[in-house]
């Protein structure tokens, strides 16, 4: 089961925004939102109607279902098909769980400067075609009986690389093209959509896997990634990348991204947190799926089904997390929900050893889990997406994934190393640790004192232009309307491959 992103998240899930930038800062630039008057879009005039209303958002929302419905199919088929049909050992299983990430450590960082020079839109629908034909690929090489290990590798580094891509290009467009008071609700919207898609398709999935080919589930993916990348394209709303003239060196506007991230006390804790947190669900990822259909003797179809009634927490918390939000405060929720996931983790392992049936500890623990998961990277996410300014979203978004995401490929590999030498129940109390370690940069923090989180500083009148009044001229607040939403995150998203934790 994969991490929920909001995003990552972000990504959640998981998760991306857009506007036009130049050497200026935000504050110097009348248009640092990159809309002018007449490219304003339709939530700038009619503030507090819903993001239904929004059409292109409605165009965005739809690829992102379908393209999570796809996803999870083949998050569950494609470790299944690897450890009934290819034997993969503990050790290879850690190498594909470790894939799968592999380019948010290797390309992470050049990718949000690259992506913040150009279109988002035209990122994601080349990120989607991308992915379609790998997996077309992967479906004709099982089908034609010369599929392998290595093979599955190498298209999960050739996935992960378009991902890295479409995550960062995905968490930067959403508030270019919603407004940041409408980002919360866009954020939980999406989220909840990816909830929805992780409560049917591993039911569905794992019910389909007694009667046909988990490459057929694959192939499914496929056709959602190209109805995807067509709904991306009928988006209206256009932005303009930079003029070339204005650009730096790739290495400036990479460290401005760092940077950014390095020096907000707050965003530090809560990304060391999510960091040390998908290394330890990586750690457990890496053997999950051998865990269950091993060590704990369940069949496809149970294990699918174990994931979809998890996966309810998660979409309970996409509805309710702008909600909790406001209750327990937006910066209290935080680590309260850091507490709540981790906790959730330790009934994984303790299905092993206890004697209430396995089946009921998975899902009790699996419900918890995913419940706090989407909650906290919904609250992180759009803090994020706030606190950034408008031309350093792409990097700071970047700069983060790279970070949080970059401890997964590492705690894959850790934990096929772990499962192959430890044993898969030991490698996953080892996981346990790590996530409960995992808390204490934000437990140790003033978040637990606080109520509301920082905002970026108003501009003044003298330095704001007419775009910039209208996208700052109220501080956004957590939409109170119940929503329907990356890797795994959060992403950026929980998935039937790998235990869920923050991704974004």
């Amino acid at each position: 089961m994969t991490p929920p992103s909001p995003p990552e998240a972000e990504s959640a899930t998981a998760p991306d925004p857009a506007r036009a930038r130049d050497d200026r800062s935000p504050s110097d630039d009348p248009n640092s939102h990159g809309l002018t008057d007449q490219e304003l879009p339709d939530h700038e005039s009619v503030d507090h109607r819903s993001l239904v209303h929004h059409r292109d958002f409605r165009w965005l929302w739809g690829g992102d279902a379908l393209g999570q419905l796809g996803a999870q199919l083949t998050m569950l088929a494609l470790p299944i098909y690897a450890v009934q049909h290819l034997h993969a050992s503990e050790w290879q299983m850690g190498t594909l769980t470790a894939a799968e990430t592999a380019a948010f450590l290797v390309i992470g960082l050049p990718a949000g400067a690259w992506v913040d020079r150009m279109r988002k839109r035209r990122v994601l629908i080349v990120a989607d075609l991308v992915r379609a034909l790998v997996l077309g690929f992967v479906v004709v090489a099982a089908f034609a009986g010369f599929a392998s290990v290595p093979l599955l590798v190498v298209a999960a580094a050739a996935i992960s690389t378009a991902s890295v891509f479409f995550d960062v290009a995905h968490q930067s467009y959403v508030p270019g093209l919603v407004g940041l008071e409408h980002v919360v609700e866009g954020n939980s919207k999406l989220q909840a959509t990816q909830s929805v898609a992780q409560v049917a398709a591993p039911a569905i999935g794992g019910a389909l896997l007694r009667v046909i080919a988990a490459p057929a589930l694959i192939a499914v993916n496929v056709v959602t990634y190209l109805i995807s990348a067509f709904a991306v394209g009928r988006i209206a709303h256009r932005e303009e990348p930079p003029a070339p003239e204005t650009r730096r060196p790739m290495r400036t506007e990479i460290a401005e991204g760092l940077r950014f991230v390095v020096h907000q006390p707050i965003l530090r804790r809560i990304v060391a947190t999510t960091s040390l947190s998908n290394l330890g669900s990586s750690i457990s990822g890496a053997v999950l799926v051998i865990y269950a259909l091993r060590t704990l003797g369940l069949d496809a179809a149970a294990f699918g089904t174990l994931v979809s009634a998890s996966a309810v927490g998660g979409l309970v918390g996409a509805f309710t997390a702008a909600r909790l939000s406001r209750l327990v405060g937006e910066a209290r929720i935080i680590p309260v929900s850091a507490i709540g996931f981790a906790v959730g983790g330790v009934f994984f392992p303790l299905a092993a050893v206890v004697t209430v049936p396995a089946q009921v500890v998975l899902v009790v623990g699996g419900v918890i889990l995913y419940f706090f998961v989407i909650v906290y990277n919904v609250a992180q996410v759009s803090f994020r997406q706030r606190l950034c300014p408008p031309a350093l979203l792409g990097r700071m978004n970047a700069s983060v994934r790279f970070i949080v995401w970059g401890s997964m490929p590492i705690g894959a590999l850790l934990g096929g190393w772990l499962g192959t030498h430890l044993g898969v129940t030991a490698t996953m109390w080892v996981s346990v640790g790590v996530g409960a370690l995992a808390t204490l940069p934000v437990l140790i923090s003033p978040l637990l004192r606080m109520e509301r989180l920082p905002s970026p500083p108003a501009p003044q009148p003298s330095e704001t232009g007419p775009s910039d009044k209208l996208s700052r001229s109220r501080e956004p607040a957590p939409s109170d309307k119940p929503s329907g939403s990356r890797e795994p995150g959060p992403s950026d998203e929980p998935s039937g491959s790998r235990e869920p934790g923050p991704t974004d």
